[in-house]
Order: structure tokens, then C-alpha cells, then sequence
């Protein structure tokens, strides 16, 4: 008897539909799984035998054939054992076959029976809709992330046999409650932290406002203990809350790296992994559908802190990543293309020992400076578009306190982002940042002075060409926080301002 079941698989951000055909029929007892199966679905023969018999069903002693088609890409993970059990039952005339028709089935079982759910619900929540089945059957920890889509109607299935009784026109298991999901997983939501707490350091905190206003990559440089950590912390705290849309694609993004998602989260992603991480881990493909940090950035913020300590070859990797906002990971046998749409934010110390700068503290060698220099690269740091150094401050300028609070600067970000929203809607883009050439054509125009100061410092080597157009999108921002349409020279000299040492350091590592 042959029976059809409607599953899902993740590779990377794809969701695939799979149809698990079972053909049960008599023969020697045996049990083969067909069409590029991984080892988590061959390793599903054992755990499905011993969930059916544990669940009061009689395993079939017959010859089983289980084909997920299409065979033409990889089957991948546990979350295809649900769809393949209940295959199998109604193969076996033990389930009615009617229910499978239009119902997709998720999770991974027990050799008890239960369900446990797997990495990737939303997604795949998004791709039941997209196949036009009427219901999704999946365990209660995600379930919440499932209802997100909205027109699917959804159905909690604790065990094998609560999904068989749902498949006859049952009844499901309770939804469980999110306070207590939260505490079983011991979530708790971290208050952000305030930039009123910041004294002094009012070009940084400056510097700080018009990334988050344009969503500009910036690189704090200064000794240990002037505030560069505590300054890209606060971050988060200024940034314009996600749309919708965006909300959806961060979602999306961490529920396929296996985080739980309980709600659409209107706070940007803010990534800081410690300076040991690898290039794969970085930016993905450790493994197939490794999601790396650039990726669950996307949207938000990625924090380099302690940049000089990253292995060179993980830092060049952001390259691609940080001109084209995505990144395409290809192995011997898959490929993968993950959206990178994030705010660079580093910080180093200007010279090993920290204090080059810093009166006549630093101790560090001609030789050791320049290795430091050269831990980053010319291409690297041209692709930065605000470079400041800070200092420590005297004792009268700490008394001048905090420059404005989080909730003041969240709101000129805002301002401006609208600004930039409306006037860039025709090119399909909301930020300064992503202003390709003919955006920057149309929209930075500038007056004979203006002109002037750009000219004077190509002539003297301080910008490259990707330089100047970044330059340019500094200046925008600029104006765009000031409120005025047209780029000024003030806002030219400001953004020159912020781009001090790029060229130094181009030319020796050339």
C-alpha cells in the first residue's frame, strides 16, 4: 500500500517541499529510505521503528520503501521523522491516508514517541503557507514562531500519537504559554543601555549618531579605558526600531540557525563575537547551513572589538560581504547566498601595547607599530566609512557630561532615516549606505566649494574612488541629521573629518 506525506528541508535560507512517498508491501523485512537522504534522515529508520512501537503501533514487518522526491537536492536534519512516520502508519492502513493530504508535518521523534521540534519553523511555516496546505502539525516549543504567518492554521502535536489523533479530525495538544516557554528556557530580555551614560567623548558619540542615522560602518581607534566598548554598546539603544518586512527577514534568518523565535522583535540584531572566531563562523558555511555571524546581523549591528586581534584571513572575508550586503558561500556540494545588510562597528587599540598617542606611555618598538598597521588591511579600512580616534579625557572635559541621551539621538536617527526613506524610495533602497553611483549622481550635488575640497583631497591621496563615494554618503547623512536637502561644504569637511588615516594605512600595506 502506498501512502503520501507532505514535509519540508532547509538548506541555508531555502525552504524545499518534499513529498515522503511509503510504499509498504510484502517481502523480506527491511526499511530504505530514497533521494539524498543525509545521515540524520538514514539514522530516522530507528528512531521512527522504536517511536511507533513505544506509541502503541505496530511496526510494519514488511518491506518499506520510503522515497522523498523530488531526488534531485539533499534531504537534510530531523525534521522530516514526523512526515515519514505517519507515512509509514498509513501505508500500513493503521492511520486514514485522507488527513496527509493537506497537512505538512515537522519534527523530530523520540524513541518514546514525542516530538521535539526542529530549527528552521518559520521558515518553513512560511513555506507551507507558499504551498498552499491547509495546516502545519509541529511541536509546542515553536509553535508560536509558526503562527507569525499569518493565514495557517497551526496544530500543536506533543507526541505521535497526538499527531495521529489531529490527522483523524482530533483535537491538538494545548498551546503552551509563552511565560511558560520563557521560563523553561530561562529568556530573559536585556534592558539597553543608555548613551546619557557616556561622559565626554562628544566626537565620538557624534560619529556614533550618524552610523546609526545613514547606517554607516565605524571604527572607534584609541588606549584602553576611553569608552570605545561602552560607546558600541550603546548602540542598540539608538538605532530606528525593524519594519515589518525587516522583523520577518531577521526571524527568518535566526530561526534557521536554530534560535527560538517567539515573537517579530523590533530591536536590530547585535552581534559581538569574540576575536578567536574563524572565517567560516564569520561569515557561514562551517557546515551545511551554518548561518554565520555576518548573516544574523543582517538588519542590525556586527562589533568587532579588539579588530587587530582577528585573524587577518576572517577579517579580509567580510570584504564581499561589507561592498555587495550578502554572501555567497559555494563547497564541493552545496552553495548558499545569505543577505549581509549590517552596520560594521569595531574597535581597536591604535599600537600593541595600547597607548600610542597617549602622552609618552607607549613602549611599542618602529617594528611593532608597523606590524600592528599591517594586522589591517588598505581595502579593508576603505570599505569603513567613519574612522575616529579617541582620547582620554581631562578632567574638564568629563565635567561637560553626556552630549544626548539614547531616546534624543533614536529620534534624529529616525528623522533622518525618513528623509533618506522618502527621497531614495524610486531607487528601491532606505539608507545612504546602500546609495549605489547614479543615487549618488542624483542626490550629492555639490556647490564650486564643495568640488574643491573633494578635488584637493584625491589630488593629495587621501581618498580612493570607493573612499570618495563613501565620503559622499557621509556627508549626506550629515545633512540629512541637520535637516537640510543639499549637501553643504561643512558637511564635506565633516566627513573628511571622520576619515583621517585610510590612506596612511593603504599605502603601507601596498
Amino acid at each position: 500500500m502506498l501512502a503520501r506525506a507532505h514535509a519540508f528541508t532547509i538548506d541555508g535560507l531555502r525552504t524545499r517541499h518534499v513529498n515522503v512517498e511509503v510504499d509498504v508491501r510484502p517481502g523480506l523485512p527491511a526499511f530504505a529510505i530514497v533521494g539524498l537522504a543525509d545521515t540524520a534522515v538514514r539514522e530516522a529508520r530507528e528512531r521512527i521503528h522504536a517511536a511507533i512501537r513505544n506509541s502503541g503501533y505496530e511496526f510494519p514487518n514488511r518491506r518499506i520503501t520510503a522515497n522523498l522526491a523530488p531526488g534531485g537536492f539533499p534531504k537534510a536534519g530531523p525534521g522530516l521523522d514526523l512526515a515519514l512516520a505517519c507515512a509509514v502508519l498509513a501505508a500500513s492502513g493503521q492511520i486514514p491516508a485522507v488527513g496527509l493530504e493537506d497537512t505538512a508535518l515537522f519534527g523530530e521523534l523520540g524513541l518514546d514517541g514525542s516530538i521535539t521540534a526542529s530549527q528552521g519553523t518559520l521558515a518553513v511555516a512560511g513555506a507551507t503557507r507558499r504551498a498552499a496546505l491547509d495546516k502545519l502539525i509541529l511541536a509546542g516549543t515553536r509553535v508560536h514562531e509558526a503562527q507569525l504567518i499569518p493565514g495557517l492554521h497551526v496544530a500543536v502535536a506533543e507526541s505521535l500519537t497526538s499527531a495521529v489523533r489531529v490527522l483523524s479530525g482530533g483535537e491538538p495538544d494545548p498551546t503552551p504559554s509563552r511565560a511558560s516557554r520563557l521560563r523553561a528556557r530561562g529568556c530573559e530580555r536585556p534592558s539597553l543601555l543608555d548613551l546619557s551614560e557616556v561622559s565626554g567623548q562628544h566626537n565620538a558619540v557624534r560619529a556614533l549618531v550618524i552610523s546609526a542615522a545613514g547606517g554607516h560602518n565605524c571604527l572607534f581607534s584609541g588606549p584602553p579605558g576611553t569608552g570605545k566598548t561602552m560607546l558600541a554598546q550603546r548602540m542598540p539603544s539608538i538605532l530606528p526600531p525593524l519594519s515589518r518586512n525587516e522583523a520577518l527577514e531577521v526571524a527568518q534568518l535566526h530561526s534557521a540557525a536554530g534560535e527560538p523565535i517567539e515573537a517579530l522583535s523590533s530591536v536590530r540584531p547585535f552581534r559581538a563575537p569574540h576575536h578567536s572566531i574563524t572565517a567560516a563562523g564569520l561569515i557561514g558555511g562551517a557546515q551545511r547551513g551554518w548561518v554565520g555571524e555576518a548573516a544574523l546581523a543582517h538588519r542590525g549591528v556586527l562589533f568587532l572589538d579588539e579588530l587587530s586581534e582577528f585573524a587577518r584571513p576572517t577579517l579580509e572575508a567580510l570584504r564581499q560581504p561589507l561592498e555587495d550586503g550578502r554572501v555567497s558561500i559555494v563547497r564541493a556540494r552545496h552553495s548558499a547566498v545569505y543577505p549581509t545588510r549590517f552596520m560594521l562597528l569595531a574597535a581597536t587599540n591604535p599600537c600593541p601595547c595600547g597607548h600610542a598617542g597617549d602622552g609618552d606611555r607607549c613602549s611599542c618598538s618602529e617594528a611593532e607599530l608597523a606590524r600592528h598597521r599591517r594586522r589591517l588591511s588598505g581595502p579593508l579600512l576603505d570599505r569603513l566609512d567613519l574612522l575616529v580616534d579617541l582620547h582620554r579625557e581631562t578632567t574638564s572635559e568629563g565635567r561637560l557630561g553626556s552630549l544626548e541621551s539614547s531616546e534624543q539621538a533614536r529620534r534624529r536617527a529616525l528623522d533622518a532615516r525618513e528623509r533618506q526613506r522618502s527621497r531614495l524610495r524610486a531607487h528601491g533602497i532606505g539608507l545612504n549606505a546602500e546609495m549605489d553611483a547614479g543615487a549618488l549622481r542624483e542626490h550629492v550635488r555639490l556647490d564650486g566649494r564643495g568640488e574643491a575640497m573633494v578635488s584637493a583631497a584625491r589630488r593629495r591621496g587621501l581618498l580612493s574612488a570607493r573612499g570618495e563615494s563613501r565620503l559622499l554618503r557621509v556627508a549626506r547623512t550629515i545633512a540629512d541629521l541637520d535637516g537640510v536637502d543639499r549637501v553643504r561644504t561643512r558637511d564635506i569637511g565633516a566627513a573628511l573629518a571622520l576619515r583621517p588615516y585610510a590612506t596612511d594605512t593603504e599605502r603601507s600595506v601596498a
